[in-house]
């Protein structure tokens, strides 16, 4: 039986490439989109997200547009561009499908409502949308199945701050963006799984040429979208991990035993100068901070059979 998901998204290329993965997914069932700004602004963000499902085929998904800033700040601007359309140069088909008059927010509320216990929220953007939904029906935490997020940077390794995505030294860029948002979230009492960068941005999370050459002369258009957009990153000196971060998510929900996880108390920085939009984890054996709310973070991932799932989902 597959699992009800909802998406949270601030499309962006590898967010496209993770509600590919998630469409097309035989363990999932999408039963909608919620955009918010973050790496772009929401009505590129909007954009991107119908775009791809209609590349799909699937614009029967619904996408309702959501928040266009962060809770108490303005929208920071993206330090690692996603190219002009947001899309890594891809330059997709202008959709043709309209989003939903339901804002993104109450889309979250209605349909968690409608699906008590069994919806899981995958955030792949601030959590700008989420914390407002909490804030507006905080009834719904409990109805929530799980919240899977692309959120936070642990310490666990050297690529934590190696690749922080934040536009401080120690952040990743969801929260960053709105760590007040974060605040809300981690503090709600859901159950929630952070995929930081410190698994996230690996640098095991590599394409090999030969994989490349499959996605490009495939005949499935998606497939053809994810390797232009691997030699956008690598043109700019990147590497594909930046193509497959949010996908580590949405894998995380297709098959949980692809990441291990650990138990930590987690902080959001809303006001440091240095250290805005830093997660601080509390991993202490003494004198921990117990106030702090207590989440999975993930802390090592099978990589290959991570790409063998992009691969094959992909493909197909």
């Amino acid at each position: 039986m597959s699992k009800k998901i909802l998406i949270d998204t601030d499309p962006g290329m590898d967010d496209a490439l993770a509600i590919v993965l998630a469409v097309k997914s035989s363990a999932l069932e999408v039963l909608g989109i919620s955009s918010v700004a973050g790496n772009y602004p929401i009505e590129v963000t909007t954009r991107n997200a119908l775009k791809t499902l209609e590349l799909l085929g699937r614009s029967e998904i619904p996408v309702a547009r959501g928040m266009g800033k962060p809770l108490a700040r303005p929208l920071a601007k993206d330090p690692f561009s996603h190219g002009s359309d947001g899309m890594a140069e891809t330059h997709l088909p202008e959709p043709k499908t309209l989003p939903r008059a339901t804002h993104g927010v109450d889309q979250i509320i209605d349909m968690v409502k409608a699906n008590p216990g069994e919806v899981t929220i995958i955030t792949l953007g601030p959590f700008t949308n989420l914390a407002m939904a909490f804030m507006k029906a905080p009834e719904i935490v409990s109805l929530v199945a799980e919240v899977v997020s692309i959120a936070g940077s642990f310490g666990l390794n050297k690529y934590a701050f190696a690749n922080a995505t934040g536009d401080t030294p120690q952040s990743e860029w969801n929260v960053f963006v709105d760590p007040e948002a974060a605040r809300i979230v981690f503090e709600s009492g859901v159950k929630l799984r952070a995929v930081g960068l410190d698994v996230a941005t690996h640098f095991d999370i590599n394409f090999t040429e030969e994989q490349l050459s499959a996605l490009k002369t495939s005949p499935r258009p998606e497939a053809n979208m994810a390797e232009k957009m691997v030699r956008f990153v690598q043109g700019r000196g990147f590497e594909s991990y930046c193509v497959l971060i949010d996908s580590m998510a949405v894998a995380a929900v297709i098959d949980p035993t692809l990441i291990g996880t650990v138990k930590a108390r987690v902080g959001v920085e809303t006001k440091g100068e240095l250290t805005l939009g830093q997660t601080v984890a509390d991993f202490r054996h003494h004198h921990g901070w117990l106030h702090l709310p207590e989440i999975d973070v993930a802390s090592s991932a099978d990589y290959g059979r991570f790409l063998d799932l992009i691969m094959t989902t992909v493909l197909e």
